[in-house]
């Protein structure tokens, strides 16, 4: 998991999004022509990544976007940052959430999308449902095992001193975003300002543990985690980094009262616009 944070942390800072070929039509001189009366058309190749445009001349070209509908393949909005659990309100666990209390610094949450469809109504506005995926990591603090094919969210205890014990979720991720961009400064870069309704389907949950008595363990299930959840989430960016916050409306845990409340909120850097 580390090696492809990492390499996907290169990619995002560094992220080609498309290749478009544009071509210019400019006539030549007749003594350049070898048909003597024919025009030659110049094909130049526009490589795009990170939003701005850089042909295959020494020229920066800043070019007015025309409105129109996109789809494709991506890899962008790699989110890095902090998850946090909030219980009815609140930061603190509740007596029935305590078994859930987390180390702060290492409770993590990862995200990128990997397709976009979108439309652009004018250079500065854009909307787009985008699809990637979405990891929550609680660092638990407690030496406990979640149950597996419980009835309701319940665990062990356990004797064993854990050097680690995290227990995720993973969700694919389906954000619609609503983007304003501004012109670009004198250093080629926007500021973007992007809000919007995100949207999950859980895929699955896992225990993993490490510790000397058992070395590494992973447990998979789906732990009670909601099948579908929902919120909004803002990003405000500069050139191709950001900061974004995420809250979801919905209980993080579904068929266990006692986790009734128990929500979801994060928010870090931002990779990749």
């Amino acid at each position: 998991m580390k090696q492809l944070i990492f390499s996907l942390i290169l990619m995002a800072g560094f992220q080609f999004t498309q290749a478009a070929v544009n071509t210019d039509t400019s006539a030549v001189s007749p003594e350049a022509d070898s048909a003597g009366s024919a025009k030659n058309k110049r094909t130049n190749v526009t490589l795009t990544w990170g939003k701005n445009e850089r042909t295959s001349s020494d020229t920066i070209r800043t070019k007015s976007k025309a409105p129109g509908v996109s789809f494709g393949l991506t890899l962008s909005r790699f989110d890095l940052g902090f998850s946090k659990l909030v219980d009815n309100g609140s930061f603190t666990l509740s007596d029935q959430n305590s078994f859930l209390d987390y180390h702060g610094w290492k409770t993590s949450t990862v995200g990128f999308d990997v397709v976009q469809f979108g439309y652009r109504f004018n250079s500065s506005f854009k909307i787009y449902l985008s699809g990637g995926f979405d990891w929550t990591h609680i660092r638990l603090r407690r030496d406990i095992t979640i149950r597996q094919d419980a009835p309701v969210l319940q665990y062990d205890e356990s004797d064993i001193d854990f050097d680690k014990n995290r227990f995720s979720s993973t969700y694919i991720r389906l954000p619609l975003s609503f983007e304003w961009r501004s012109k670009d400064n004198d250093r080629g870069k926007k500021f973007r300002i992007i809000a919007g309704p995100d949207f999950g389907f859980l895929l699955n949950g896992k225990v993993k543990q490490k510790s000397d008595e058992n070395g590494k363990q992973k447990f998979n299930d789906n732990y009670h985690f909601t099948k579908f959840r929902y919120g909004g989430f803002a990003r405000l960016g500069y050139g191709s980094t950001g900061i974004f916050a995420k809250y979801y409306l919905n209980d993080m845990f579904e068929n266990s009262p006692a986790q009734e409340g128990l929500q979801n909120m994060s928010f870090g850097v931002t990779f990749g616009f």
